[in-house]
Parts: structure tokens; C-alpha cells; sequence
């Protein structure tokens, strides 16, 4: 290795050990920001110190050392003799006489919890969604306020403020950063998920500007939910959102058009899945199965997305057991988007009117300003031959859209109506 080369490697094991090193120092000063703080003094530390000393034999463990010692001295700054100074000052004597070897052990001992507890730290109820995501990419994700700024189409001042309002907000609520348990651990773990899952459905199917699709996002999620399934392996429902994304996921080269434009499900090319995706998330979905209980919410809905993962061709898709899952999850986890998601599987499984009787049942001030509303009832309409009916429905979902290529494709199917309408009108005159 070459002195040219030494700070991009350094920078390189410091993106590695990261979370790692974030988690165990918040878990010390009970202070995500600070931590932050730390864990980048250690890595400066490092480039200074590594090109005279060379790269440590456990890097690691040496970011860690330094960022504790660190850290107690800020603590012992700020005259914090409490208990946990007292822990902390003993702790750096076991260091200075064990060396780098106790400390290994000790995250060895604790990183699964220290990082499990950061994640849920992170994506904590106190925060408004928007805020939870910003941290979790920030902080476990490892990306940039740019990065998550270009990746939600939003100003980096408006994310650096959303991450800096959700550490002072962290910080005055005095958490405990521990893994909560029992029913603790269940009410919060809905919130992880959910921030996952927000991360991954807006890079799967981007609300606004000029792409379908914002692939980073995606595997993001896809990385955040591995992490989360690794550490709780025994969660049902972690093992369900691993499953959906994953399957999910394993559709992306074939969604898009050659023009950019979205390509449906059933006409997709499925030779362009991502098999090996799909693979990844039945095991997931089948390890979920095996825990038992009743289905959650997110084991529901890797259940959907196996349905068509397993149906080699459009025309095979079992839309009644589809169906069937539906009327199950929308007990789960009621939801105006369930139900229309619902309507549509009945649509697809009985015929477009059962569709249709289904969407009028849902109250349509829950969903006044959602395009795939008037998207999907603009459908049934079309398959049910009701074409000037169909086409208003495409041109009020093009409306109420924000993605420039949805509203393209929207339009699109609107002026199939009309191509359609035209062609019959060609067909009985004279």
C-alpha cells in the first residue's frame, strides 16, 4: 500500500466500523450527536496517527479505545460523578492494564444489543416519521445529509435541520439506550419496521420528481432490514419485512420502461427478476412461517409478494389466495390503502365490477388526494368496457400525481380510452 493510498483505506475501515463504533459510545454517553461527535474525532485521530504507527491489527478496537478515552474526559469536564463516571473511570483502568484485548471482548459481548438499541433509539415514536428517517439513514444507514437529500429530492438544509431537531430531541428525553423488552420491545419495534419500510417504498416507487424508482433507498432498506434480521432473529415480523423487501426488490430492472414509463405487474418480463432475491426472501418468509403464531402485518404481505415471486408467468398468479390474504390483512392492519389494494386483487380474482363494488365501500375522503385511488378505479372501468368513465379516472389521477413519469403514464392510459372509443365508433358507423 502506498502513503497515497493510506487515508482512503483509513476512511474505508472507518465506514466499516462506523455503526459499530456510534452505537457503543451512545449506549456509553446516552447522546446519539455526541456520539457521532466522538466516533469522527477517532476516526481524525486515526488519520493522523496510522501513517506513523500503521493500520492496528483490529482497527476496530482501536477507534473504540480512542473515542472512550474521549469521551471520559468530556464527561470528566463536565463533572459527571455519578455512578456511571464511576463505571466509565474503571472501565479505562481494565483498558489501560488488559489493553486492546478487554475491549474486543466487550464488543464482541455487546454489539448486537449496543446496535440493536441504536436502531431503535433512532427510529423512536418521539420523532415525526420524516425525522426518524433522516437519523436512521444517517446514523445506521452511514449515508450523508447530501446523500439523503438527493435521495429524497429535498434541500440538504432542510435534512441537516431535520437531524439536528431529532438529536435535541433525542437528547431531552433522557432515553434509556437499552433494547427494550416484552411488551416495550413490540409497541417500538413497529416503528423500526415502519421506517424501514418508508425508506424502501420511496425509493421502490418515488412520490415525486422525474424517476419511477430511487434504487439507493432501496437497498438501504434492504441493508437496514439484513442488520435487523440478523440481530433479531427470532422476530417474525423482522423476518416479514426482510422477505417483502427483498421480493420486492427482486422486480426493479423490470419495471421500468425503455421510456422511462412504469410497466404493471402482470406485463412485466419476469425473466428480469432478480432470482436470487427472490430466493433470499421466501427463506426469510418460510424462517417467519416456521416461528408460528398469527401473521403480522409484514409476514402478510411477504405472503402476497411470494404469490407472484412463485408464478413463473403473469396469467398463473393465484389472485384468489391473493384475495384471501387481503381479507386477512386488512384486519391486521385496517387501512383506507389496504382496502384499495384489496379491491384491486378482488378485480383481479372475480372480475372488474367485484373491483369497483369493493372501492365504493371505501370512504373516498380518506384517500381525496391518493392518485392510485382514481388509478385503479380508472382500470377496473377500462376492463369492465365503461371507457369515458375510465378515461376520467386516468386523467384525475394524472392530476393528483407528483411523479412526472406516473402522470405520463396516466395520461397514456387516458388516451387509450380515447383511441378506444374512437376505434368503436369507427367499427358501427356506416
Amino acid at each position: 500500500m502506498t502513503i497515497s493510498d493510506l487515508p482512503r483505506t483509513i476512511e474505508t475501515i472507518f465506514r466499516i466500523e462506523r455503526v459499530r463504533l456510534i452505537a457503543s459510545l451512545a449506549r456509553m454517553v446516552r447522546d446519539v450527536g455526541l456520539a457521532e461527535e466522538l466516533a469522527q474525532d477517532a476516526f481524525v485521530t486515526a488519520l493522523s496517527e496510522w501513517p506513523k504507527t500503521g493500520i492496528p491489527a483490529n482497527p476496530g478496537a482501536w477507534l473504540n479505545a480512542a473515542a472512550r478515552r474521549r469521551a471520559i474526559d468530556l464527561l470528566r469536564r463536565r463533572r459527571m460523578l455519578d455512578r456511571k463516571h464511576a463505571e466509565i473511570g474503571r472501565d479505562l483502568t481494565e483498558e489501560d492494564h488488559s489493553g486492546f484485548e478487554a475491549i474486543e471482548a466487550a464488543m464482541d459481548d455487546e454489539v448486537g444489543d449496543e446496535l440493536l438499541s441504536l436502531i431503535f433509539v433512532a427510529c423512536h415514536p418521539i420523532l415525526t416519521p420524516e425525522a426518524r428517517v433522516a437519523l436512521t439513514l444517517r446514523l445506521i444507514g452511514g449515508l450523508t445529509t447530501e446523500e439523503i437529500a438527493r435521495a429524497y429530492l429535498a434541500s440538504e438544509a432542510t435534512i441537516a435541520q431535520r437531524i439536528v431537531r431529532a438529536k435535541r430531541t433525542l437528547g431531552k428525553a433522557g432515553l434509556s439506550f437499552e433494547v427494550p423488552r416484552g411488551r416495550e420491545r413490540q409497541e417500538r419495534l413497529s416503528s423500526v419496521l415502519a421506517v424501514i419500510y418508508l425508506i424502501f417504498n420511496e425509493g421502490y416507487s418515488a412520490t415525486s420528481g422525474g424517476t419511477l424508482t430511487r434504487p439507493v433507498l432501496c437497498a438501504e432498506a434492504q441493508r437496514l432490514a439484513r442488520i435487523l434480521a440478523g440481530l433479531a432473529p427470532e422476530e417474525p415480523e423482522i423476518l416479514g419485512l426482510l422477505a417483502l423487501v427483498e421480493i420486492q426488490a427482486s422486480r426493479l430492472a423490470a419495471r421500468i420502461g425503455q421510456d422511462g414509463l412504469p410497466i404493471p405487474l402482470t406485463e412485466q418480463n419476469r425473466g428480469r427478476w432478480d432470482r436470487l432475491l427472490i430466493r433470499r426472501g421466501l427463506l426469510a418468509l418460510g424462517r417467519a412461517q416456521t416461528l408460528g403464531g398469527a401473521p403480522g402485518p409484514y409476514v402478510l404481505q411477504a405472503a402476497l409478494a411470494a404469490c407472484h415471486a412463485r408464478a413463473p408467468r403473469a396469467e398463473d398468479t393465484d389472485w384468489a389466495r391473493i384475495a384471501g390474504i387481503y381479507d386477512l390483512l386488512r384486519h391486521v392492519m385496517p387501512s383506507p390503502v389496504v382496502d384499495l389494494n384489496r379491491a384491486v386483487a378482488h378485480s383481479m380474482a372475480f372480475g372488474p365490477e367485484a373491483g369497483l363494488r369493493l372501492l365504493d365501500e371505501i370512504d373516498p375522503a380518506t384517500l381525496a388526494h391518493y392518485a392510485p385511488l382514481p388509478a385503479a378505479r380508472g382500470d377496473f372501468l377500462f376492463r369492465a368496457g365503461r371507457l369515458p368513465e375510465a378515461r376520467g379516472q386516468f386523467e384525475l389521477a394524472a392530476s393528483l400525481s407528483c411523479n412526472e413519469r406516473e402522470r405520463a403514464y396516466l395520461l397514456a392510459r387516458a388516451g387509450a380510452c380515447t383511441r378506444r372509443m374512437d376505434e368503436f365508433d369507427r367499427q358501427e358507423s356506416p
